[in-house]
């Protein structure tokens, strides 16, 4: 199986590009985005001089719990700069999600609690909400991570949108907003003491 149907498998089509799409950022924003993969893997991610984003990380299932995802963060951690994150919000009927937040507290990432992101799927036309994860070496704060999702959804997310579905995803204020009130900690039930 390939990269690109290993992840199309397991996220929902409102979470997943176009292959198209995928391919052109690879060729286009060669210096920017990013593929890795291995036999039980698949990281897509955006590397910046400030930033790293997290666009896809795929684990296969007879690996999980092997210490291949904490590899993996390790060598994006050792980079040191920030990581960003889109995550579902726990969905209790979805043990993956529990899994994921699990995994994502014990490796010390934070909810960017100040942050919204509701998108509309150009596959579904659905509206679905996104929580932001982030991890810094230098203790980041949210509008740091505000601005860099706010890049990544402009030169990454929406890149060609057109010419890949015929359609043009919202503007970037319809998207992202940054508030002054903090959300309910998504993470807060996994903590663990450091």
């Amino acid at each position: 199986m390939n990269w690109y149907d290993k992840l199309s498998e397991y996220f929902p089509i409102e979470e997943m590009k176009s292959k198209e799409h995928m391919d052109a950022l690879l060729k286009d924003k060669k210096n920017v985005y990013l593929k890795e993969e291995g036999p039980h893997h698949v990281l897509m991610l955006v590397e910046t001089e400030t930033f790293v984003f997290i666009d896809y990380l795929f684990v296969s299932a007879e690996s999980r719990g092997a210490g291949l995802g904490r590899k993996l963060l390790d060598s994006l951690k050792a980079k040191g700069k920030p990581i960003i994150l889109e995550v579902e919000p726990l969905d209790y009927e979805d043990t993956d999600s529990e899994k994921r937040l699990k995994f994502y507290a014990r490796e010390h990432f934070r909810h960017a609690s100040k942050i919204g992101y509701r998108r509309r799927s150009l596959a579904t036309g659905e509206h679905n909400e996104m929580e932001i994860l982030f991890w810094s070496p230098t203790d980041a704060d949210e509008q740091s991570v505000y601005e860099a999702m706010k890049t990544t959804y402009e030169e990454i997310h929406t890149y060609k949108d057109e010419t890949f579905y015929g359609d043009q995803y919202d503007p970037t204020d319809k998207v992202l907003f940054f508030d002054k009130e903090d959300k309910e900690n998504i993470l807060e039930a996994f903590m663990v003491s450091k």
